[in-house]
């Protein structure tokens, strides 16, 4: 039987660790991205709104990061875990002050809020994902 060239390209790309955080990075996001757009209806504060959502984002990511992105740099328990945890959030945090600074420098100056964080998530997910690669979940 023939398998259909994309059926089986799609289990090789999904090895692809940077695939595989994009993949994650597109169910946190749209968390996120759905959380800030009630947020925003129900009359929050543009940042405040970014702020909530991205940490909403943030548990989610973890979830999918440790058990389906780095799973070879993963602790599992003990304190390396809590280290490891700790240093995700660090991480998470790096990125919400990117997103937070670049909607709130984008509302300063007029630029819609829904813009300023399509430009914010560009710019956090690199950061992220430099950090969690390279520090996190080092041996992935």
């Amino acid at each position: 039987m023939m398998t259909h060239p994309v059926s089986s390209l799609l289990p090789q790309l999904m090895r692809v660790t940077f695939l595989r955080y994009a993949v994650a990075s597109v169910v946190a996001l749209a968390a996120d991205m759905g959380l800030f757009m009630a947020l925003l209806a129900m009359s929050w504060h543009p940042a405040g709104a970014s702020a909530t959502s991205y940490a909403a984002g943030i548990g989610i990511h973890w979830l999918i990061s440790s058990r389906l992105v780095f799973v070879e740099g993963a602790r599992t328990i003990g304190m390396v875990r809590v280290r490891q945890k700790a240093l995700f959030i660090v991480s998470a945090l790096v990125g919400l002050a990117i997103t937070v600074g670049i909607v709130a420098a984008g509302q300063g100056v007029g630029i819609d809020p829904r813009l300023s964080k399509l430009a914010a998530i560009g710019a956090s997910f690199i950061a992220t994902y430099y950090l969690r690669k390279t520090l996190v979940f080092a041996n992935s």
